[in-house]
């Protein structure tokens, strides 16, 4: 409820603070004032902290944006990155989107993750907490195919390292996770290799012409290495639909997106058409929308899926994504997931304000074979959203159903300046 009521009080300040910045200074002064803030990861608070963005466009038509920031919160929680994107100016007028080049390098601590163990079946009676420490290099490519064309369809390739070290989590309210488990039932519990971890896939997005039907279509095949290890390599596919109906007399506007850098403005680092090529755009009155997810593991025989990469339904997961919201975070945990969305969501008058509402359906599974349609889980929500084109986008949500009682959520994209979600953590 503290959690609630802090973000409440933040909701004059994001409709204010942002157009008032960097006032009577220079572009680069102004860089180095920039602040970031959001939430980090659920259970592991609400962060501040400094952020500097700095872009050039260079004389051969290359634009280059930088991003470093970092945030901590009041339980010890913190974040730090430094991010880079590039992108050739088109030559051709008629080309409406080009390759984008991503780096980046990100450090995250979180004090306190829920774990109930694995699987569909798992109790409350289960919980635990463990911390844990990841550090991400890497970079990634987007890369359109046929420019000249409206499917906006494009090859995706990514190349990440991934550095974790689990820690306990004593003198809560539930035991410490090495105190209930053992890693039979929590694979990595005890042994973290360093992973390289690579993924290839391609991501299709139009509009359907004469139609207020937008599609988003994604497909990725993850390949996780553990050099020292082996034991602890796998692969992942995951299959993203999204359908997007925007309701009559609804005028789109841009949004926080792939193609503009964790703490950038679409505004000023928006490059031709790509950002809206890449993504959904945030209609101002409203729109339904229909989602379904499904992500699978591939391990070997005598292979595991490492716990902490494994993705996880409930609240919301680490990334931030929310999925059956009635349930506490991270509530399921399995190698397998599949999910399904029906949402609405429509502004408020003419306010950054907007009314959402949606209902959630999905299952986790230790094997492939157990995905399917029996003993699905489900939850409700509704709620209010903060929204704007500089300014991320704020959820207050009362969740209900799936038979574990209540879930409030007060959630805060996690950066304040806007951008585009930061490297997965699993």
């Amino acid at each position: 409820m503290r959690r609630i009521l802090l973000i409440a009080s933040l909701v004059p300040l994001f409709l204010t603070c942002i157009p008032a910045r960097a006032q009577n200074q220079s572009k680069f002064a102004a860089e180095f004032s920039d602040e970031s803030a959001g939430s980090i990861a659920p259970q592991n608070g609400f962060g501040f902290g400094p952020a500097f963005v700095y872009g050039t466009n260079f004389q051969n038509g290359w634009r280059v944006r930088w991003s470093l920031d970092g945030v901590r919160s009041t339980n010890g929680s913190w974040r730090a990155g430094l991010y880079f994107k590039g992108y050739p100016s088109p030559s051709d007028p008629s080309i409406a989107t080009q390759p984008i080049y991503s780096g980046y390098v990100q450090a995250i601590s979180l004090s306190q993750i829920d774990f109930f163990g694995l699987g569909n079946f798992t109790s409350t009676k289960g919980r635990s907490f463990f911390g844990m420490r990841e550090i991400i290099p890497g970079a990634s490519i987007l890369y359109p195919i046929f420019q000249k064309s409206k499917l906006h369809l494009a090859l995706y390739g990514e190349a990440n390292g991934r550095l974790v070290q689990l820690r306990g989590r004593s003198g809560q309210s539930s035991p410490s996770i090495e105190q209930l488990y053992t890693v039979a039932e929590a694979p990595g519990l005890t042994h973290q290799p360093g992973f390289f971890q690579i993924g290839e896939g391609i991501r299709f997005g139009p509009s359907i012409p004469k139609t207020p039907v937008k599609l988003t279509y994604r497909a990725t095949f993850q390949q996780f290495f553990a050099p020292s290890d082996s034991a602890f390599s796998f692969r992942r596919l995951t299959l993203d639909f999204s359908h997007r109906i925007l309701l009559p007399y609804s005028h789109a506007i841009p949004h926080p997106n792939e193609t503009v850098g964790p703490n950038g403005d679409p505004k000023t680092d928006s490059h031709d058409k790509t950002e809206k090529a890449y993504s959904f755009s945030r209609d101002v009155e409203g729109s339904f929308e229909l989602r379904f997810f499904l992500s699978e593991s591939i391990a070997p025989a005598g292979h595991v899926v490492p716990f902490y990469f494994q993705p996880t339904m409930g609240g919301s997961d680490l990334n931030g994504d929310r999925a059956l919201s009635s349930y506490q975070d991270y509530r399921f945990r399995a190698p397998n997931v599949m999910f399904a969305r029906a949402a609405f969501e429509h502004s408020l008058w003419k306010l950054p304000l907007g009314f959402t509402a949606m209902a959630d359906y999905g299952k986790v599974a230790l094997t492939r074979g157990d995905l399917d349609f029996d003993h699905l889980r489900h939850s409700f929500s509704a709620g209010f959203t903060v929204r704007g084109e500089n300014i991320p986008q704020l959820w207050i949500l009362f969740a209900w159903g799936g038979h574990e009682g209540t879930h409030t959520i007060g959630y805060v994209n996690p950066n304040l300046l806007g951008g585009t979600p930061r490297p997965s953590l699993f």
